[in-house]
């Protein structure tokens, strides 16, 4: 993982977010980097500001764990596991 800015990059990235978020801005949003290098993430509150950058392999094990539940109990009232 690294800690990255738009600008230090050099790059235009397609930022998308859930359309869970709601008007609040409680958010984040991601875009896939060029070449299949990854996908940076940052908060929607906060465009201008840095964003995590994630190879493909850390974000597939991400989501990978995301739909296991793995994470659930991060989320008040959404443990399914009982933890």
């Amino acid at each position: 993982m690294k800690l990255v800015t738009e600008a230090s990059q050099g790059q235009q990235l397609t930022w998308r977010k859930s359309g869970r978020s709601n008007a609040s801005g409680n958010c984040v949003e991601v875009a896939r980097l060029p070449e299949g290098a990854g996908v940076a993430i940052r908060n929607s509150r906060n465009p201008d500001g840095p964003a995590l950058v994630f190879t493909a392999d850390e974000i597939a094990a991400f989501v990978a764990g995301v739909r296991d539940g793995e994470f659930d109990d991060l989320v008040p009232g959404a443990d399914s596991r009982g933890a």
